[in-house]
């Protein structure tokens, strides 16, 4: 019985980040390369697993020293971490993946100050153990993931007829249709990301009205900011529909 219990638990924090917390679409983190490297969906998904490969290594490691990593300089030690990972996964694209190191640019040193990375390590790492950190952090880049190769195919089909090196211009051009140039281009971002979440919204609204539990947060708030004590948010609580609490009011 307790095995099952603790098998579960490990998998909490793996579907938070995947659906119900997640960074793009519920937490909105790590907007900078959610809407400068989805210009196609090959860059969005290796943008994702790149930042999956950083986070769940950093997880594990800043979990297993959390009571050896002294409080007054936890930031730098986890950016240390955090870097040092970055160096790694950079220097493995460069020599293996020459073509998506190079779409990819300066974004993957910036990786080290990603929001999600940092934001985990403090929030998550640094309370719980090494195999629920992994599972955060497998969670969270895959949810990242997801929602950047999504972001990355919608983009490139509107914006340039191709998805994934496949190409169907020459069918639709010739029944007249053009490609929307405006979804390569940086506001084609915002409309797709904006639509996206649009419909986030209204699969949570229908779930609410079914009376359903939502599996989709009603906010931005996840209960774990660097902020909140061990009660939970100091601002906002959820109720078990998804749906905001007055202040100050919790179970």
């Amino acid at each position: 019985m307790e095995t099952n219990q603790k098998k579960e638990s490990l998998w909490t924090p793996f579907i938070n980040g995947l659906v119900k917390e997640n960074p793009t679409f519920v937490l909105m983190l790590g907007m900078c390369p959610t809407l400068a490297v989805t210009t196609s969906a090959i860059n969005g998904l290796g943008m994702g697993l790149t930042t999956t490969v950083v986070l769940m290594l950093s997880n594990i490691i800043i979990s297993a020293l959390r009571n050896i990593i002294p409080d007054k300089v936890r930031i730098p030690a986890f950016i240390v971490i955090i870097a040092s990972f970055v160096t790694i996964v950079g220097q493995f694209l460069e020599a293996y993946l020459p073509a998506l190191n190079s779409a990819l640019g300066m974004f993957i040193p910036l990786i080290v100050v990603n929001c999600i990375i940092l934001g985990r390590a403090e929030a998550f790492a640094s309370k719980h153990g090494v195999m629920a950190s992994a599972m955060d952090g497998l969670g969270m880049g895959l949810g990242f993931s997801v929602a950047l190769t999504l972001i990355g195919c919608v983009r490139e089909i509107l914006g340039s007829f191709s998805v994934f090196g496949i190409s169907f211009k020459e069918p639709l051009e010739s029944i007249g249709m053009t490609p929307i140039a405006i979804f390569v281009m940086a506001p084609g971002a915002f409309f797709v990301l904006a639509g996206l979440n649009a419909l986030m919204s209204v699969i949570r609204d229908k779930q609410l009205a079914a009376g359903k539990e939502s599996k989709i947060r009603a906010g931005s708030c996840s209960h774990d900011c660097a902020s909140c004590g061990e009660d939970g948010c100091a601002h906002r609580f959820y109720d078990e529909k998804g749906q905001d609490k007055p202040v100050g009011k919790k179970d």
